[in-house]
């Protein structure tokens, strides 16, 4: 294993102070329950609070910042935060409207959170995000896992929160882009956990794996590596397939596309993606109008791809285009 690390159990403190120093004019950094915070604290909004194990930076701390997040509790690498770290979080942002808790469907992150949640002295709700078409189930989740579409919603909540809405709406915003957004990833590579020193799994040069999970968790099936195109095909097909099961329909709808790198895929190569993805959305009457490219929701160092789509309405529109300014996030401001 070659990285750039001192020492394996100094790799998550060492990396989050190195991100509260960069981006010190947007966030303040606790240590000993870790949590991050926005530099200025929000006032009279409800507070919106995500995290989930370390390994897929920019989520969840990059979003930290106005319009999307008040903070985010990160956990070891691939690994849930702790009950106490919520709470501390909690506690230090909330603003009198009570707390939305944005938490991706992995079994460890929802019940530490759903634990956090029964303490809270005050009011709380939770959105679950749930958009990996890829598998119903697996030993992390139960239902579908949550991924890079949860970024979609941590950026439309974050933005009707700041409007002074209240929880209850913004539960229910942030459930309504979840169900209209799916997503399916597929691997080049394994990724390496700094612990474990090795590839979570093994996967040959003439191989890909379709659907993986941003774990590494293995996806529907192991592949032959074939052309871009006949992969974004299956991804394209897999995505429409849900919407249809959702009986959510598709044709001359308004989307937002989401091409995620997984942390080592060239920028170049995500950029050809769009450019298959979207050519074959719009040969199924789907309009793309808004897009994002690059990587927002990584699995380490994971060569790979997800595509995300979000059918769009005006609700969504608006929050999705308001301003927003956090370390990785910004436009309009």
């Amino acid at each position: 294993m070659k990285k750039f690390i001192n020492k394996v159990d100094d790799v998550l403190v060492e990396s989050l102070s190195g991100f509260a120093l960069a981006h010190s004019d947007l966030v303040s950094l606790n240590l000993d329950p870790n949590f991050i915070t926005r530099k200025q604290k929000a006032t009279n909004k409800v507070a919106i609070i995500s995290g989930g194990g370390s390994g897929h930076e920019p989520l969840h701390a990059g979003y930290i910042g106005y319009g999307m997040l008040d903070a985010a509790c990160p956990g070891h690498v691939f690994t849930s935060p702790t009950p106490d770290q919520m709470l501390a979080a909690a506690e230090a942002v909330h603003a009198e409207k009570g707390i939305l808790f944005i938490i991706k469907n992995y079994a460890g992150d929802v019940m530490n959170f759903e634990m956090a949640a029964e303490i809270l002295p005050f009011e709380s709700a939770t959105v679950l995000t749930s958009d990996d078409c890829a598998v119903v189930n697996s030993t992390y989740t139960t239902g579908r896992r949550g991924v890079a579409g949860t970024v979609i919603v941590e950026k439309c909540v974050g933005s009707l929160a700041e409007t002074g809405a209240d929880l209850q709406a913004c539960k229910t915003l942030g459930d309504k882009v979840n169900q209209r957004t799916s997503s399916i990833g597929v691997a080049l590579t394994s990724c390496t956990v700094p612990a474990a020193g090795r590839p979570t799994f093994d996967i040959s040069e003439n191989e890909l794996e379709m659907g993986v999970g941003i774990h590494g968790e293995p996806g529907r099936r192991r592949e032959t590596m074939r052309e871009a195109d006949a992969i974004v095909q299956d991804m394209v097909q897999a995505i429409l397939e849900d919407f249809a099961a959702k009986n959510l329909a598709t044709p001359n709808t308004e989307a937002l596309l989401l091409v995620n790198g997984l942390g080592a895929t060239p920028l170049m190569e995500l950029y050809l993606i769009y450019n298959a993805a979207a050519r074959l959305f719009s040969e199924h009457g789907i309009k793309i109008t808004r897009s994002l490219v690059g990587n927002y929701t990584t699995a380490l160092d994971m060569a790979g791809t997800s595509l995300t789509l979000c059918l769009l309405d005006d609700e969504i529109k608006q929050h999705w285009d308001s301003p927003v300014h956090a370390a990785a996030l910004r436009w309009g401001m």
